[in-house]
């Protein structure tokens, strides 16, 4: 079992380089990286070098607790996390209205079209689960890693959506 961190661990991932633990969760550590930004990397992970240790402080919320039981039961498929509409769309409608004005717009109610955008979110957190379990190199999960982050960037388009900030679509940062 590898060694459990505190906020302000100086590490050294393989894959990241040089890095800082800036945040403690129940599965996870949040690492800032010098060239990657922030990366979130497993507690049992031991592949990298601890070039400072920082004792951990505290212990467990319950909030925290409820966090890493649902990420355990996404991952495996076994939960579907209700997610809410903002409030300003319900019982609305998406209408898409061609060039060509003698066709016919397309009419959907938005309620449908939410429920398909956070498919999509979930599917993808799925696979991203699936990765991270992966017998992939540690690149070759990096690179895929990139791939999906540039996805959810590129789905931030419907945040407006959602009701709460927490369940909308995060790409790369702009730090």
């Amino acid at each position: 079992m590898s060694e459990l961190l505190g906020i302000g661990s100086r590490v050294k991932h393989p894959a990241f380089g040089d890095g800082v633990v800036v945040k403690v969760n129940v599965v996870a550590y949040q690492v800032s990286f010098i060239t990657y930004g922030m990366k979130d990397v497993g507690k049992t992970y031991d592949k990298w070098e601890i070039i400072e240790k920082v004792e951990p402080e505290g212990g467990v919320t319950f909030n925290d607790a409820e966090k890493a039981l649902l990420k355990i039961l996404r991952a495996y498929n076994s939960v579907e996390e209700k997610v809410d509409l903002g409030s300003k769309w319900v019982g609305g409608t998406m209408s898409l209205q061609p060039k060509d004005e003698e066709l016919k717009p397309k009419v959907v109610p938005i309620d449908q079209f939410f429920h398909k955008i956070v498919m999509v979110r979930d599917r993808l957190r799925v696979m991203e689960q699936r990765i991270n379990s992966s017998n992939l190199t540690s690149e070759e999960k990096v690179n895929l890693q990139q791939y999906i982050t540039r996805i959810y960037g590129s789905l931030t388009t419907f945040n407006v959506l959602f009701k709460n900030k927490d369940d909308q679509f995060k790409g790369e940062s702009s730090k």
